[in-house]
């Protein structure tokens, strides 16, 4: 799972996601990729599993860039807690994503076979997203 080696602090507060991405909105390593229609979270588990959900149907050949990075804690109080007594504790960890986002990056030689793949990876994600190639990113 991904998640930060070292933080400069243990709680973070939650943040706002108006506005679009300011960078990262082009698909610079691979021929196609996956770009994030709307604001959201994405935790490190529903990254992995659009990356496996990827690798998977490519099988072998081609490569996979996650241009994403979980590195914002989750705090969450135990269940059945009185209000009070502080924040919770880190649970798990989320990338914050803006509309214009490419999220993933692939490269493969088959371009049906990759448009599969990557609208596989997109159903396992929390928010609306679409295939882009290199050419038609914004």
């Amino acid at each position: 799972m991904l998640m930060p080696r070292k933080v400069a602090h243990r709680k973070h507060h939650r943040g706002r996601m108006t506005g679009v991405a300011k960078g990262g909105t082009e698909v610079n390593f691979g021929e196609f990729g996956i770009q994030a229609l709307e604001p959201g979270w994405i935790t490190a588990r529903q990254i992995e599993a659009a990356r496996i959900a990827m690798t998977r149907h490519i099988k072998r050949g081609g490569k996979v860039w996650i241009n994403v990075f979980p590195d914002k804690p989750v705090t969450q109080k135990p269940a059945e807690t009185r209000m009070g007594s502080g924040k919770g504790n880190p649970e798990h960890w989320v990338a914050v994503v803006k509309p214009g986002r490419v999220l993933f990056e692939l490269s493969y030689p088959n371009s049906v076979t990759a448009r599969e793949a990557l609208e596989r990876a997109i159903q396992k994600l929390p928010i609306k997203a679409r295939f882009v190639t290199k050419e038609e990113a914004l």
